[in-house]
């Protein structure tokens, strides 16, 4: 039933949308991008390679029915060939996953040197009117404050080694926002997943002593309540930022330990054009890891984050000039003996087009072996 209502609502918004007048034309904006990214992967240059290139169209849509109501369509649509798409059925079905409550990703032809998928990952309503905003459908719900790991983030958590992914996921939700002053905000919000698992939370964001300070609490995914609080704010020209959650097990509440996610993390921009950013993490049951693919698939949780009870993170960014940017990246991961480094470069080719080069390298110990493992990234990128 609220398939149908979902859809149905959508239905009857575009369609006054496109009914209105030529002259009003400029309430639908459309933009987007395409690029093409060729990959690499191997144990050692000694081993076999893997090879894929992924051609990647993004089209985002937005219409304004009127001041208080708005609507967003956006998608993404990927033609995958090479060594990966050989793997078969396994491979196409990590691509064609959905793991909302209406399932939007389509394999539209999956052969043996090739695959094309299409995915909405947005189509929502809002409306909004005086302190109030209603959101309904699929939508990224952001309530982390921090780079890397954000366990304040229940709704829709993301890896961060997943980079050519830059909108991040969403979920099929609804968000009631209250704004009774200028800096602060009370929230509801409630998403169901494709396996009817509920996930429904609020917070309450506001500032004081020049940071932003937030409080939530809520249930995740039909299995445990969380409570959590966030911040954001400077020591003096340093940004410090951190957030903290505490997930229990609705069965067996009182006999069952629960997991606990704490992170901080600075920023501090250098007179250079370069920017240094450090964080850490502790958590009390981390998640076990047999293969490095645990980093890119699975329905990743807010309560899995991490891989080590403890565990850092640092980069440095330097902006050699206005056409060129350098990055490295660092992860330490004490309890799997291992780390992760990865240096980029990005270049302005010319207006809207963006050339990257990325590189990744896993060096950990799993399974009682040491496993090692390169990814290499050669992106080109035109935005419209």
């Amino acid at each position: 039933m609220f398939k149908r209502i979902f859809f149905v609502s959508f239905i009857v918004c575009w369609s006054q949308i496109i009914a209105f007048p030529q002259e009003e034309a400029k309430m639908i904006t459309a933009g987007g991008y395409i690029t093409t990214m060729q990959s690499v992967m191997f144990d050692s240059l000694s081993g076999a390679f893997m090879n894929e290139n992924l051609l990647h169209n993004r089209l985002n849509f937005k219409g304004y029915l009127n001041d208080h109501i708005t609507l967003a369509a956006e998608l993404r649509n990927r033609l995958f060939t090479g060594d990966m798409v050989r793997l078969g059925g396994l491979y196409s079905g990590i691509i064609g996953d959905d793991h909302g409550l209406i399932d939007m990703s389509w394999n539209i032809m999956d052969k043996q040197s090739f695959l094309l998928n299409s995915t909405v990952d947005r189509l929502w309503l809002d409306f909004s009117y005086d302190k109030f905003q209603v959101t309904i459908g699929r939508q990224r719900i952001n309530w982390g404050q921090t780079f890397v790991w954000n366990p304040n983030d229940v709704f829709n958590a993301y890896s961060f080694f997943d980079f050519d992914y830059v909108e991040r996921p969403g979920s099929d939700a609804v968000r009631i926002q209250f704004f009774p002053g200028f800096s602060s905000v009370a929230e509801a919000a409630i998403k169901v997943d494709d396996d009817n698992d509920i996930t429904a939370a609020g917070l309450f964001r506001f500032n004081k002593w020049g940071y932003d300070i937030q409080f939530l609490a809520g249930y995740v995914n039909s299995e445990d309540i969380v409570a959590g609080a966030g911040w954001s704010g400077a020591i003096g020209s340093v940004s410090f930022r951190g957030e903290g959650s505490w997930f229990q097990p609705v069965e067996n509440f009182s006999d069952t330990a629960g997991t606990v996610l704490l992170t901080a993390g600075f920023d501090k921009i250098l007179k250079d054009n370069s920017m240094i950013q450090l964080q850490l993490m502790y958590c009390n049951k981390p998640l076990e890891l047999n293969n490095f693919t645990s980093f890119y698939t699975g329905n990743l949780s807010s309560k899995d984050l991490a891989f080590s009870e403890f565990s850092a993170f640092g980069q440095f960014t330097w902006a050699v000039n206005p056409l060129l940017n350098m990055t490295l990246s660092a992860m330490w991961f004490p309890d799997l003996k291992g780390f992760f480094a990865g240096p980029s470069m990005d270049y302005s080719l010319a207006e809207n087009v963006d050339f990257s080069l990325i590189w990744q390298y896993f060096n950990s110990i799993m399974g009682g072996e040491r496993e090692r493992i390169n990814l290499g990234f050669l992106r080109i990128k035109y935005s419209f």
